[in-house]
């Protein structure tokens, strides 16, 4: 499973022709000067150039002096997309440290007869926005190893370490897997795989929670294929289950996507419940808490530290690892309290004026300055906050003017994309020696908030918008490289 948004990277090439003389000339010509290279073009034509709509806002600083290289509309707040994750992973590093691990347990209330607990087994979430299918597998395995074959008492799914979030953002569509519930038990990034296959009558529909070695079917979230043409999905959920609808005419032959889960704790325990019945298992329905039982604890698993977590974030942008880690560095009540938490924490600690809404950057509601966003990277690069080595690095053509390419900039920095929002933050490195923390945003925010609900997935004009916002970002760097030191 792939979730990166990549940049399409490309060099700026161009070349001049010289016409050819009929006569000789009286005097000789002066030869050209080879590798002169014009002055590359300034930022407001290239601003003008993408034709936007909407505000553009940039920041380009020294890193080793914190001076201000260029600048247009630093102090102006628009929404972050997902470069919110650069500030929610220094938030999760300062708060809870580089080493945290998540831990899920599998807990007995009595002892374990004969194989059999004497009371109840508990599986009790930490909140680990990792955890998959196939580490669910495994401590089912251990557990069955440790000659666990059923239980007394009830099988209990303790969710209560994270508040419920039903979703992290009501302003999307509702089958899109990018804004999933949270829960103290998540699962699979809280997504659930829906595949279907034309049939003799109608068409052949499966439900699982698929990882690498593991592939349980799932009851508690059902489709039904009606016919119809709009909408293509609808939702309900009722007592812990998700029940969708989807219309025939958009299904084809065959195909799969992934669709968020809204009761991450049941799809959780009924995975286990699941995988614990192939390894010789029984237990019976789970029922949820919020308060963990007591109990000594027979499996354990622990994700990776958290810097690893973070990178993978970053790197592939997923909303459900932002809120985890948000949720555990704030032990807020709720998503906004936790939001808020956070944006108190940055504004304190750096000097900020933000207002974030979540952890991922999913709310268009959010808003952040360029400057304000280069006011933390800074301060991170300035500290040694670790925010640096996990981001993702890719690389930007430098061009030194039409007639000469310099070489390519390196650059760290983190993506954020949302319907006719784009933005980019980060550190570019030219070559030169020098290093230039950055922070560019792109938001048409009145073409955004005119999209209905249902258009909102693929609007119109999207991609042609996000195309020119993200040549306008790299022509950006571009230029921020030859700068003079």
């Amino acid at each position: 499973m792939t979730f990166t948004r990549r940049w399409l990277l490309g060099a700026l090439v161009a070349g001049a022709a010289t016409p050819a003389l009929a006569d000789a000339p009286l005097t000789s010509p002066r030869p050209p000067r080879r590798g002169f290279a014009e002055p590359p073009p300034d930022a407001g034509s290239l601003v003008a150039k993408a034709a936007l709509g909407g505000a553009v806002a940039y920041v380009v600083a020294d890193a080793a002096t914190g001076q201000i290289l260029e600048a247009h509309n630093a102090a102006l707040r628009l929404p972050p997309a997902s470069t919110a994750k650069a500030i929610t992973a220094l938030y999760g590093l300062e708060t809870l440290g580089p080493d945290f691990r998540f831990v899920t347990r599998i807990l007995a209330t009595g002892p374990v007869t004969n194989g059999i607990v004497q009371g109840d087994l508990v599986l009790s979430g930490s909140g680990d926005p990792t955890l998959s299918t196939d580490a669910l597998g495994d401590m089912a395995a251990r557990l069955a190893a440790a000659g666990v074959r059923g239980v007394t008492g009830r099988y209990i799914a303790d969710a209560g370490a994270l508040p419920s979030v039903p979703l992290i953002d009501p302003e999307q569509p509702s089958h899109v897997g990018y804004n999933p519930a949270l829960s103290g038990l998540n699962l699979n990034f809280n997504r659930v795989h829906f595949e279907w296959k034309r049939a003799a009558k109608g068409w052949s529909v499966t439900m699982d929670a698929r990882a690498e070695r593991f592939v349980p079917q799932v009851a508690m979230a059902r489709m039904e294929v009606v016919t119809r043409d709009l909408p293509i999905y609808t939702y309900a959920g009722d007592q812990g289950s998700d029940s969708w609808t989807v219309a025939s005419s958009a299904l084809g032959k065959a195909g799969s996507r992934w669709l968020p889960v809204r009761h991450p704790e049941t799809y959780t325990a009924e995975v286990f419940q699941t995988l614990a019945k192939a390894q010789g298992i029984t237990l019976p329905a789970a029922q949820v808490v919020r308060v963990r039982p007591e109990g000594k604890s027979l499996v354990e698993w622990q994700s990776d530290p958290l810097r690893e977590i973070l990178r993978d974030m970053l790197k592939f942008s997923t909303n459900m690892t932002a809120e985890a880690v948000g949720l555990t560095a704030s032990r807020a009540p709720s998503l906004a309290q936790s939001a808020a938490a956070m944006s108190a924490w940055a504004n304190r600690r750096f000097g900020l004026s933000t207002e974030f809404h979540d952890h991922s950057g999913l709310s268009g509601g959010s808003l952040v300055s360029a400057g304000d966003m280069v006011r933390a990277l800074l301060a991170a690069e300035r500290e040694g906050l670790g925010l640096r080595p996990i981001l993702k690095r890719s690389e930007v053509a430098a061009d030194r003017g039409k007639k000469r390419a310099g070489p390519p900039v390196a650059v760290a920095a983190k993506t954020g994309t949302l319907n006719f929002v784009s933005a980019l933050v980060g550190i570019a490195s030219p070559g030169d020696g020098r290093e230039l923390v950055f922070a560019i945003c792109c938001a048409d925010r009145t073409r955004r908030a005119a999209l209905p609900l249902e258009a909102r997935e693929r609007p119109q004009g999207g991609p042609e918008w996000l195309a020119r916002a993200r040549a306008l970002q790299r022509a950006l760097i571009a230029r921020w490289a030859t700068l003079p030191a």
